[in-house]
């Protein structure tokens, strides 16, 4: 099976911390590049970040510039986004997904394959 789930989404209040994982099983990310992307009620998908196979370049919307990281360890087959500063714009649910190129993608249609997603929210 090929299969990505991410854990770590929850509650938090604004200008907290959350890391979030997501975890490849059935196939080996080391050949991926690897994208979050967020979908708030209402509105469309959007990407967030990506990092290259290489894990030598990384993208970050504007939105999250400065405030979130993304990061990958292969031999753990996991990769994360670490966000900092939270804002409650940043309420959505976050997925992550896989595309086998080197480069990194903000467009969703690109990649093959998508975890579940989970929830985020961010509120006093």
């Amino acid at each position: 099976q090929l299969q990505l789930v991410e854990s770590g989404g929850a509650l938090v209040q604004p200008g907290g911390s959350l890391r979030l994982s997501c975890a490849a099983s059935g196939f080996t990310l080391d050949h991926y590049t690897i994208g979050w992307f967020r979908q708030a009620p209402g509105k469309e998908r959007e990407g967030v970040s990506c990092i290259s196979v290489s894990g030598l370049r990384t993208n970050y919307a504007d939105s999250v510039k400065g405030r979130f990281t993304i990061s990958r360890d292969n031999a753990e087959n996991t990769v994360y986004l670490q966000m900092n500063s939270l804002k409650p714009e940043d309420t959505a649910v976050y997925y992550c997904a896989a595309r086998q190129y080197y480069y990194c993608s903000g467009f969703p249609y690109e990649y093959n394959y998508w975890g579940q997603g989970t929830q985020v929210t961010v509120s006093s």
